[in-house]
């Protein structure tokens, strides 16, 4: 059996990692929009109990994505949970009497890309599927700002020199691993940086990856799905070029330096009025991620909050469904000891 198996065509699955805010789900749906026909199923995986993200994909409203091709891993991290979540998923996927064409992998923000490559020498994926590439998603001006403090570059000079060196900045730590693991780097948000800002950006990346890695400047994460698929990287048998943080300890990875809860809102008086004060509790608790719903005192449709940092957007996606509780609820995602009632509280009022 094993034999036939291998004689067949696998299926290419692309990873789409970044940290929180980069912009991932945007290019995942700008994927979607531009499928051609193509059959593609799409993995999502979120820090926290409230999955947005899927949601967002299954109301996107466009054609040929059917819900059962939007599978939603919520409350883990994939790359901790590849036995119990991951790899019964990929069977079941693999298993349908159509199976997809290919298949994106949204990771968590606070994911590292090693572990879930990994995975895909796992007996029953082996064989059938191949991870095609691993796309990081940057956003360019959270790392032009400095958010990620540690200079790549210098670490992975450090690091060459001694695999024991250790970080205490988890946000850098992150995205070093997810810069790493990637062969191709999507800089988004290029619309909000100069011209010089995204070359010296361009280049600080580059110099980051220990291998030659395309760096490609977009916006709203608009790359043709021909430059993100087809890279034909078989990155699950490329492990040795793709350097991790954890690699001396055996892949362990714990998210103890990062917190999330839900907050429940009630009506806001207007959508400004809300992100107002949605920014000053960022900047007042130093919160790194805030994503999810609300309800607009006379207002039929849902609005969508997404903030990265002090920096928030807003758009309307659907009406509220009958019966259905106008009742907002945004999801907090920050390094540990964030001060949750302080931060319900100022959000609530």
């Amino acid at each position: 059996m094993i034999t036939i198996l291998e004689n067949l065509e696998k299926i290419p699955a692309t990873i789409v990692t970044g940290f929180l805010g980069a912009g991932k789900t945007t290019l995942v749906r700008h994927v979607l929009a531009h499928a051609d026909g193509r059959r593609l199923a799409i993995i999502v995986n979120e820090f926290g109990e409230l999955g947005i993200d899927g949601d967002l994909l299954r109301h996107c409203g466009i054609a040929g994505c059917g819900e059962e091709d939007i599978v939603e891993l919520a409350n883990g991290c994939l790359c901790c949970t590849v036995a119990d979540e991951f790899l019964p998923t990929m069977e079941a996927l693999l298993a349908r009497p159509r199976p997809p064409e290919h298949i994106l992998i949204e990771t968590s923000g606070l994911a590292l890309p090693k572990p879930l490559l990994k995975a895909f020498g796992w007996p029953s994926v082996r064989h059938r599927v191949t991870v095609d590439g691993v796309i990081a998603v940057v956003d360019g001006p959270a790392v032009a700002a400095g958010r990620f403090a540690d200079d790549p570059a210098a670490v992975g000079r450090q690091r060459a020199g001694d695999a024991a060196i250790d970080h205490d900045n988890p946000l850098a730590e992150v995205y070093q691993d997810q810069l790493q693991a990637a062969d191709l780097v999507v800089l988004n948000k290029a619309d909000l940086l100069d011209g010089a800002g995204i070359g010296r950006l361009q280049a600080e990346i580059g110099a980051a990856i220990p291998r030659a890695v395309k760096v490609v400047a977009a916006r709203e994460g608009r790359v043709d799905p021909a430059v993100l698929l087809g890279l034909d990287a078989a990155a699950e048998d490329d492990l040795a070029a793709r350097p991790s943080h954890h690699d001396a300890v055996d892949g362990a990875h714990e998210h103890n330096d990062f917190h999330s809860f839900v907050v429940r809102l009630p009506e806001a008086d207007s959508p400004d009025a809300l992100l107002a004060r949605l920014q000053r509790v960022t900047e007042a608790h130093g919160v790194l991620r805030m994503k999810g719903f609300a309800a607009v005192r006379g207002k039929p449709m849902r609005l969508v909050v997404q903030g990265v940092g002090a920096r928030f957007r807003h758009h309307f996606d659907r009406p509220w469904a009958a019966g259905e509780a106008r009742a907002g609820r945004i999801v907090v995602i920050g390094e540990a000891g964030l001060d949750r009632r302080g931060i319900e509280a100022a959000m609530q009022g």
